[in-house]
This record gives structure tokens, C-alpha cells and sequence, in this order.
């Protein structure tokens, strides 16, 4: 699993990412690639831009703590049609310039932030995670999502 901190392999996720045109079509999967990257910018939000979402109650987050945090911050990668959260779910097309720009940007500012930073932070869903959690959680996702597209 490549390292989100690590600023070439973060690169790599940039490189990866500006492969992607509008016109870019799934693999798999029901999204755009507007939606796709709308979708992948969620994680980010809970993290720099908490107010945007709802934050889960006590019964939510025990589940969310017990059951799903494995999978999401687990080695393992995740499969295709993997169900989603229903935050995560993007209905409408999305503007792809902004929410690239975006997904860039705040794969720059948690490289920069480094490692440091996210060691014991507290997750919006899943409690206080290790720096290896977050890493796992964030290099999962956008590997699934850019194999997705192609890149």
C-alpha cells in the first residue's frame, strides 16, 4: 500500500488523478467520473471540512467502530460494487475541474501535514485512528477509485 505521507507516492496519486478527463468511463460501478471524484473528496471533508456533514450518533458510531472500521482501515483492499455509506453517495453530476482541483488539493495538504498529524486523530466515524489507519483508509480508497477509471 503506497504512503499518502510520503510526498512522490503522494505525487503519484496527483499523476494518477490528472490522467482523468470528463469523458473518462467506469470499469465498473454506476458513477461518473465527476461523481467518482465528488465521492473520493467526501473523506477529505470529514477531516478538513467536518461542518459539511453529519456527524453519526452514539448507536451509528458503535456500529460504524465495530463492524466497518476493519474493512475501511484494513490492508485488505476493497472490492468491486463494494456498498456504500450514504454520505458517500453523489446523485448529481459534479463540476470535474473543481472536484479534481479539490481531490488534489487535499491530498497535498494531508502529505504536508505528514504523518505526525493524523497519529491518535480523532476519525468523524470511527474514533481515534493510528497514522497507519488513516494511511490505509486513504491510499484504499483512491486506488479503488482511480482503478476504477483506468488510472
Amino acid at each position: 500500500m503506497q504512503d499518502v505521507f510520503n510526498a512522490q507516492q503522494a505525487q503519484n496519486y496527483i499523476d494518477r488523478i490528472n490522467k482523468l478527463t470528463p469523458f473518462a468511463v467506469p470499469n465498473w460501478g454506476k458513477m461518473s467520473v465527476d461523481q467518482m471524484l465528488a465521492h473520493c473528496n467526501v473523506t477529505y471533508e470529514m477531516v478538513y471540512e467536518p461542518q459539511k456533514h453529519k456527524k453519526p450518533g452514539g448507536i451509528a458510531k458503535f456500529i460504524l467502530k465495530s463492524f466497518v472500521k476493519p474493512k475501511v482501515v484494513g490492508e485488505k483492499a476493497y472490492t468491486q460494487n463494494s456498498p456504500t455509506a450514504p454520505q458517500f453517495l453523489i446523485k448529481e453530476r459534479q463540476d470535474f475541474i473543481l472536484e479534481k482541483k479539490r481531490l488534489i488539493g487535499f491530498i497535498q495538504k494531508t502529505q504536508q501535514l505528514a504523518r505526525e498529524a493524523f497519529d491518535g486523530k480523532e476519525s468523524f466515524s470511527f474514533g481515534k485512528l493510528s497514522a497507519q489507519e488513516w494511511n490505509n483508509m486513504f491510499a484504499k480508497h483512491l486506488n479503488h477509485h482511480l482503478e476504477q477509471f483506468g488510472v
